[in-house]
């Protein structure tokens, strides 16, 4: 077993998920098999119970563990399925020495953090490292092992100490740390600052640490001089000083570290078995999909109706599942993001101006979308949004939260339930359309919710467009995190009004699906399926979303639901717009280099 340290330095946020899953990118291409391990040095026992402004969305896997986003990431770029503990966090590691003392495992020893802590850390590495994580039987040839925030954290020290132990039990040849910084540059005077890496670098070699990489994050690439610099003043050569600068899509990020040989180099470092030279055809889906998602002129519009629009990474995975259809459908995606109190009747009142501008936002676009969430804020700014898009004729679809909204606005509006809600925002109601799961733990809110991979059958006897675009399947396994549900009591009434419920649990008792008849796409369901998007598979229902708001799903449907040639991100596929498009550029591109040629053959020569 091989294994990967990314520490990261200067400031959090610097990009070491992207950079981790990135690595592990290349070497998976190279016929390794590859897992990864994010550590967060926060006391939480999990990211079940922070609110998605402190560290961004909480990605939920099949085992149903609430982890870290970076997860996500690993998942849609290696296309792996972890588990829970693939997530190490401070207040795991604690409860676990504290749980083994208790049982006496220590045999009277004062426990310390040195050696009983790193120990443990130690411990979990090795053991989660060895377990398949791609479907097959074999155990994973690399692990990449992502830890959470800057060097000098004083709650990443224990992590530090242990992995400096690790290198060693481990032995050198099978660890290599990998230091991912911020090149500064100061608009003042546009030169690039290496100061604070090579401070970086020389702390974290006073913790016992050197790095073999450091992986340069700027605004723009890194000139010579600076490489020489960074590499004469942190102990490495120029071929491991690796710049990657901000770039159009992440996708050019896996593109970008192959240029740079950085398989080479691991491959030397840590004797992998990886070809060399590499095969033309490494990573050429990855090239073909940068090259894809650069080059999209066609837009579509969607509308994110949410609570927590001030940040994006709270909705991250809703994103990226948008992106992938999009590009799946040959288009750009032009997301806008309201925040759902801003169409609330109140806002009227108390800010005229941001009202008018959330619905002309709302107004303006080809299709809606409700994220999940929790708490009674923005709840009726949904369901207002729903009403417009059901009205309207708009493409909707509502995920969690967005589906209980639009059931809510359904049974006010239509069955004329004028109280009815859900029981989180009223529980006295009299028409209690949504309602708290028995099983619910109202005492406890960490890992009480229903959490998860969990199967949804499609009924037989009804039709449904969304089975058509999961490949007319009769079942399907998607990640849930939910403690509120559709009442049962209610279906058979919302039915017989045209909202059929057309997939459901195994029991037959939760409502999973619901499809509005004589609707476009309006559409909602109540677990999480961007938890399962791909770069290269787009998730079912955000797909039929962007789809229905292109005015493409008709026809989609019509041919079968099969892809079509965009889905390979083939050239073949180009709309004649882009193809127009494409030639108009070239011909101006040749004008202005026949035109500079010009220029050059009538200036005087000396």
């Amino acid at each position: 077993m091989k294994y990967i340290l990314v520490t990261g330095a200067v400031i959090s946020g610097v990009g070491k998920g992207i950079i981790a899953s990135s690595i592990g990118t290349i070497l998976k291409a190279g016929g390794l098999r590859v897992t990864s391990i994010k550590i967060d040095p926060y006391i939480n026992i999990d990211a079940g119970t922070f609110s998605p402004y402190e560290h961004g969305e909480v990605f939920v896997l099949d085992d149903g563990g609430e982890v870290d986003l970076d997860l996500g990431n690993y998942e849609r770029f290696l296309d792996v399925t972890l588990h829970r503990d693939n997530n190490i966090t401070t207040g795991k590691i604690y409860q676990d020495v504290i749980n083994r003392e208790r049982r006496g495992d220590y045999l009277g020893k004062t426990v310390q953090v040195v050696p009983h802590i790193t120990d443990a850390i130690q411990e979990w590495v090795e053991r989660v490292a060895r377990v398949p994580v791609d479907g097959a039987s074999s155990e994973p040839d690399v692990c990449i092992i992502e830890l959470g925030g800057t060097i000098g954290d004083i709650e990443g020290m224990p992590f530090i100490e242990a992995f400096r132990q690790f290198q060693f039990r481990v032995s050198s040849e099978n660890f290599c740390c990998v230091l991912v910084s911020l090149i500064l540059q100061p608009k003042s005077t546009g030169e690039q600052k290496t100061k604070p890496t090579q401070n970086s670098v020389r702390e974290l070699r006073g913790l016992g640490l050197s790095p073999d990489l450091i992986i340069c994050r700027s605004g723009s690439e890194l000139s010579q001089d600076v490489r020489d610099k960074i590499s004469n003043f942190c102990h490495v050569t120029p071929k491991q000083v690796i710049c990657v600068p901000d770039v159009s899509s992440v996708y050019r990020v896996p593109l970008i570290l192959e240029e740079q040989n950085v398989v080479s180099f691991l491959g030397s470092r840590l004797c992998l078995p990886v070809p060399s030279p590499r095969p033309r055809k490494t990573l050429l889906k990855w090239k073909e999909l940068a090259d894809r998602s650069d080059r999209l002129l066609r837009e579509v519009t969607v509308c994110l109706v949410g609570k927590y629009t001030r940040l994006e990474d709270a909705y991250a995975s809703v994103i990226q599942a948008l992106n992938h259809a999009a590009m799946a459908c040959n288009l750009k995606l032009d997301l806008k993001c309201i925040e759902a109190t801003d169409l609330e009747v109140e806002m009227q009142h108390q800010d005229p101006v941001r009202y008018h501008e959330a619905w002309q936002l709302l107004c303006s676009s080809n299709g809606v979308l409700i994220p999940g969430g929790f708490g009674v804020r923005g709840t009726e700014g949904k369901i207002l949004a729903a009403e417009w898009a059901r009205k309207t004729r708009k493409p909707f679809l509502g995920i969690c939260l967005g589906m209980q909204c639009a059931v809510v606005e359904f049974a006010r509006n239509v069955l004329g339930w004028h109280d009815a809600n859900s029981t989180e925002a009223n529980p006295l109601t009299n028409n209690k359309v949504v309602i708290e799961m028995p099983e619910h733990h109202p005492g406890q809110l960490g890992g009480t919710m229903r959490l998860g991979r969990r199967r949804t059958n499609f009924r037989t006897d009804v039709p449904s467009l969304l089975k058509k675009l999961y490949g007319d399947v009769d079942f399907v396994e998607e990640r849930h995190r939910h403690r509120y549900e559709v009442n049962p009591k209610v279906v058979d009434k919302l039915e017989e009004n045209g909202l059929m419920f057309v997939g459901r649990d195994v029991e037959n008792e939760r409502m999973e699906i619901f499809e509005l008849k004589d609707h476009c796409y309006y559409v909602a369901v109540q677990y999480h399926p961007e938890y399962l998007t791909r770069p290269m598979k787009p998730s079912p229902p955000y797909l039929g979303l962007i789809l229905a708001a292109s005015g493409k799903l008709a026809s989609y449907v019509a041919h079968g639901c099969h892809p079509s040639p965009c889905s390979n991100y083939s050239d073949s596929d180009y709309s004649e717009d882009e193809q127009i498009s494409e030639e108009l550029a070239e011909l101006s591109l040749k004008a202005s280099s026949s035109s500079a040629s010009l220029d050059s053959n009538l200036s005087p020569r000396k």
